[in-house]
Formats: C-alpha cells, sequence, structure tokens
C-alpha cells in the first residue's frame, strides 16, 4: 500500500514539467476588415512542434509574403489578405494542423463595428462567418465556456490548491463555504483585471500562486494536535484572501484570448462560468479520494500525510521555477 502511493507521488512529480509545457496557450488568428476587400491578419502561433497555419476561402489571396506554417521563431506575422468584392462575408475559416489538439481563437472585426469570434479546435475545426449583422451572442458564449472549462483543467496548479482546500475542510458546511469563498473571490479579481481596473505583472503573481499551494499544504502537514491556525479555525478566509491571486492567473489566460469587443460582459461570464464548471467536475472526480485519504490519515497519520507532500513538492518546485524565470519574462 505505502509503495503504490510513494509511486503515485514520484508520478505526480514527474508531470511538473509536462504540465507546465501543455497549459493553457491558444493560438490567435486576429483579422480586421478594411477597404476594398482587403483585411489586415495577424497570426500569433503557439509555440511548439505544431504546423498551424490558416486556411482562407479561395478567392482570398494573401499580399505579400504568406505565412508559414513552421517557424523556429514564435513572433506574431503580420499580412493582408485581399478577397475583393466578395469579401469573407458568409465564408468559412479553419486552421490546418487542428488534430495536433490545438486550440486557436479566432477574431473577425467588421468594419461596420460587429466582431466575430470563435474557437478552433479539433472537434470544432471551422468557423461560420455570418454575412450580415446578425448577433453572435451564442458563438461567444459556447466558446469561451469552453475555454474556461479547457483552462482549469489543464491548470495543474489551480486543481492542486482546490484539492488542498477540499482536504483541509472538515464537514459539508465548512467544505461549501470555503468553495464559494474561492469561486468569489477569483470571479472577482477575474472580472477587476478584465475590465482594466486591476493590472500586475504576470510572473509574480504566477509565483505567488504556486507559493499558496505551499502554504496550504505546509498547513496540511501541521500536528494534528497542535493550536488550530486560522486556516483551520476558518478555511474560508484563507480561501478567499488566496482565490483573488487565483483569479488574476486566469485574468491572464484570459488576456492570452481577448475579449470580443461588442460582447465583453457575455464572454467574460462565459469564461468565468467555465472554469467554475471545470471546478465542479474536478471536485465532484476527487471527492471519494479525498475521503479516503482523510480517513486513512485518521488511522495511519504517516500515510495520510503523503498528499500534502505531493502537493507541496509540485509547488515548491513550481515556485523556484517561476521565480527563476522572473528576468525571461517579458516587461
Amino acid at each position: 500500500m505505502a509503495t503504490a502511493i510513494w509511486l503515485g507521488v514520484a508520478a505526480m512529480l514527474g508531470a511538473a514539467r509536462l504540465a507546465s509545457a501543455h497549459g493553457f496557450d491558444p493560438a490567435l488568428l486576429d483579422i480586421t476588415e478594411g477597404e476594398g476587400g482587403r483585411y489586415a491578419v495577424l497570426w500569433k502561433r503557439r509555440p511548439g512542434p505544431a504546423a498551424l497555419l490558416p486556411r482562407f476561402p479561395a478567392h482570398c489571396e494573401p499580399v505579400g509574403e504568406p505565412p508559414r506554417a513552421v517557424t523556429s521563431d514564435p513572433a506574431p506575422q503580420y499580412w493582408q489578405l485581399a478577397c475583393g468584392a466578395q469579401g469573407l462575408g458568409g465564408a468559412t475559416l479553419t486552421v490546418d494542423g487542428l488534430e495536433s489538439r490545438a486550440d486557436v481563437v479566432v477574431r473577425v472585426a467588421w468594419r461596420d463595428g460587429r466582431t466575430t469570434s470563435g474557437v478552433l479546435r479539433f472537434d470544432t475545426p471551422i468557423l461560420a462567418l455570418p454575412t450580415g449583422p446578425a448577433s453572435d451572442g451564442w458563438a461567444v458564449l459556447r466558446s469561451y465556456v469552453g475555454l474556461g472549462i479547457e483552462h482549469i483543467l489543464l491548470g495543474l496548479d489551480h486543481l492542486l490548491f482546490v484539492l488542498g482546500l477540499l482536504l483541509l475542510a472538515d464537514g459539508w458546511g465548512t467544505l461549501l463555504r470555503t468553495i464559494t469563498a474561492f469561486t468569489a473571490a477569483h470571479s472577482l479579481t477575474l472580472a477587476l483585471a478584465a475590465f482594466g481596473v486591476l493590472a500586475l505583472p504576470p510572473a509574480p503573481v504566477d509565483a505567488t500562486i504556486a507559493l499558496s499551494i505551499v502554504v496550504l499544504a505546509l498547513e496540511l502537514l501541521r500536528e494534528p494536535g497542535a493550536a488550530p491556525t486560522l486556516a483551520r479555525r476558518a478555511p474560508w478566509v484563507v480561501a478567499f484572501a488566496f482565490g483573488l491571486l487565483h483569479g488574476l492567473g486566469f485574468a491572464g489566460a484570459l488576456a492570452a484570448v481577448g475579449l470580443p469587443p461588442d460582447h465583453i460582459p457575455l464572454a467574460l461570464v462565459a469564461f468565468n462560468l467555465g472554469v467554475e464548471l471545470g471546478q465542479l467536475v474536478f471536485v465532484a472526480a476527487v471527492l471519494p479520494a479525498v475521503g479516503m485519504a482523510q480517513r486513512l490519515g485518521a488511522r495511519r497519520p504517516l500515510l495520510g500525510r503523503v498528499p500534502a507532500y505531493a502537493i507541496g513538492a509540485l509547488a515548491v518546485a513550481w515556485t523556484l521555477e517561476r521565480i527563476l524565470a522572473f528576468g525571461a519574462a517579458p516587461s
């Protein structure tokens, strides 16, 4: 039994770099309509070996140097697209290489002020553009809910913090207050950051998020007979305080995607809803295991500490990695 648990810890530690290498980092295809059937195109390819390349309708031709599918330089590419009198209205857009499980956020800004947004992925590889001013609010809602779910389920640091909260909370009432406080806090800072009210550099935020998990792991490792701390007496207070930081992390991911100018409130609510749905799925999936770990800890304290050690070890590695990356972070 003990051997199996420690093997599981080793597997989690080995996954740390894998988790950081496969985070939420979509490509971006941003198109702005100009005059005479011309469109300005920004293509920001995600890092990695995937040969992603936008594919436009046959009547559209790139002006100047065409985009490249594979490049050692992940810097954004810019070019003009000439689509003639037919334009892009009513056309479909896709991206080659989506079979690599990459995501591409697409935004089209029309001359009349409308914005069409969508997310291309393996299971939804085509975005149909409207021919007129019909609202695409449903597409925005669907796309940003999916992005929120994906971000939380790929964010191992956020999930480990939630797992730590589940292990810390004692009883259903405490658990409900703790998860609610965490949700309220990260929803607040996500909204403030999305509307430009609050702005902090992403590198220190990411490092502090990892450090919050270290603090939570240390609390889980306290002796059972020790004097109760604030985290034990009122874990929802700690959840709210650290949830404010995690909300800034969610905001950083949302900033990489952007918000459609004509559907900012809807996209923000949809992204946050997706985060909450993903979080609920995770909580429902791990609650039985959390209950088993708590019962095991009551009978065999040494084995009961294994989850806390695993969480703390990962968090320490992330904290050091993110602090060391400060110098390489863009200003």
